[in-house]
């Protein structure tokens, strides 16, 4: 058994939100119980997380997407209420981290695609460094088309290819999520192929005009990584029970 103020120090040590700018508050969201002997962790602070970590029996939930974000008009209905009522009846904690928990060096929603993927990180770029530019561990792609079936195999959907690349694979750039703005910036970087969760109209002529193939794999499949393995590592170091779980998502 741990305590709610103990984790919060642990989460925001590792993964330092005070360094970045950013669309959401970064910590505790909603106070729960004081005592935490079970940490969830999951993508998204949806009300069917909260109700599969109240059937486990969470103290305390980990997500990367909160509830609180920019814009927010601070009504209490809807959703929102329904979402609230379950966490506050239940007197369980949210912790939330957006951009500190894509960036984290090892155990980061980037990191952990990277190494899923069998990739190895030589730079960062784009805006708040959070983009990744690496190689294959092994040996590279024979094409665009055989990374895309890679990573389809990889994370259990279809992904979106477009492409601009023609021959092997050996530099990739990727950031998860809807990075889709990041795309010139890899471009910039040397990136052969760029593979984030989403893509908008533009991405689609910058493949096809400056010879950098596109894979779009998914938001959420793209973001299963990082909250779990942050959660493991503070969970270990607390001593306390850590469970992931997953709320299917075809975005």
């Amino acid at each position: 058994m741990t305590d709610r103020d103990t984790l919060l120090q642990n989460f925001s040590a590792l993964l330092q939100p005070e360094r970045f700018k950013d669309y959401c508050h970064n910590g505790l969201q909603v106070e729960g119980r004081a005592g935490v002997g079970h940490l969830v962790s999951g993508v998204t602070a949806s009300e069917a997380l909260i109700r599969a970590a109240i059937e486990a029996g969470a103290d305390a939930l980990l997500v990367h997407h909160g509830l609180f974000w920019r814009g927010f008009d601070g009504r209490i209905a809807g959703w929102m209420r329904q979402r609230l009522a379950l966490l506050l009846a239940h007197d369980i904690s949210l912790f939330a981290y957006h951009l500190p928990l894509d960036a984290h060096p090892t155990l980061g929603n980037n990191a952990q695609l990277g190494q899923l993927l069998g990739l190895k990180t030589e730079s960062t770029f784009g805006e708040q460094m959070l983009g990744h530019l690496g190689r294959p561990v092994t040996s590279p792609w024979e094409s665009d088309l055989a990374l895309a079936g890679h990573i389809e195999a990889l994370l259990g959907r279809p992904v979106t290819l477009v492409p601009g690349h023609s021959g092997p694979v050996y530099n990739v750039g990727w950031c998860t999520g809807g990075a889709q703005g990041y795309f010139e910036a890899a471009i910039a970087a040397g990136a052969q192929v760029f593979v984030t969760g989403e893509i908008s109209e533009p991405q689609a002529h910058y493949a096809r005009e400056c010879g950098v193939s596109y894979i779009a794999c998914g938001h959420h499949a793209s973001e299963r990584y990082g909250a779990p393995a942050v959660a493991a590592h503070v969970a270990a170091e607390c001593g306390i029970r850590h469970t992931f779980i997953d709320i299917p998502n075809p975005a």
